[in-house]
């Protein structure tokens, strides 16, 4: 009876390590995410010089594939320009090593003086890596507005 009562015991400890980790990770990603809105406002590169993955995959609204440097060049040079952008509706699926991050952002900014103001679908795909999450690929759909 001892003996069961401890594998019990042991087994729900190990549950709530689990879940607390799971807990901890999701905190991290969207830790990221924000870190990335935020950076993208300010023009700032070397957030996502950090967090996208050496071989980054970037596919854009418009079809678009884009790898790491590629996809932050338009960042550093300004061509890239965001007034706003604000998120809703995350989640965070995490599948052991992998995240999967879906959400909606509603934007305000211009990409070499073109408006891409609207809304958008997005699925960012993290990887951890030595204990670190990184972006390993990026997907973006344009919301049409619904008449």
């Amino acid at each position: 009876m001892n003996r069961l009562i401890l594998i019990l015991a042991l087994l729900t400890f190990s549950s709530l390590l689990a879940v607390g980790q799971s807990s901890s990770d999701e905190q991290s990603v969207k830790r990221i995410e924000q870190e990335m809105v935020a950076a993208v406002l300010k023009g700032n590169a070397s957030v996502f010089e950090k967090h996208l993955a050496a071989a980054y995959i970037f596919t854009g609204p418009d079809g678009i594939v884009m790898n790491k440097t590629e996809n932050i060049a338009p960042i550093k040079s300004g061509e890239l320009k965001f007034e706003s952008s604000k998120y809703d509706d995350m989640k965070v699926q995490l599948y052991g090593n992998t995240a999967i991050v879906t959400y909606q952002s509603t934007d305000k900014g211009t990409y070499k003086g073109s408006d891409l103001s609207g809304q958008y679908r997005w699925t960012d795909v993290f990887v951890k890596r030595d204990g670190r999450w990184q972006v390993a690929a990026t997907q973006g759909t344009r919301l049409t507005q619904q008449k």
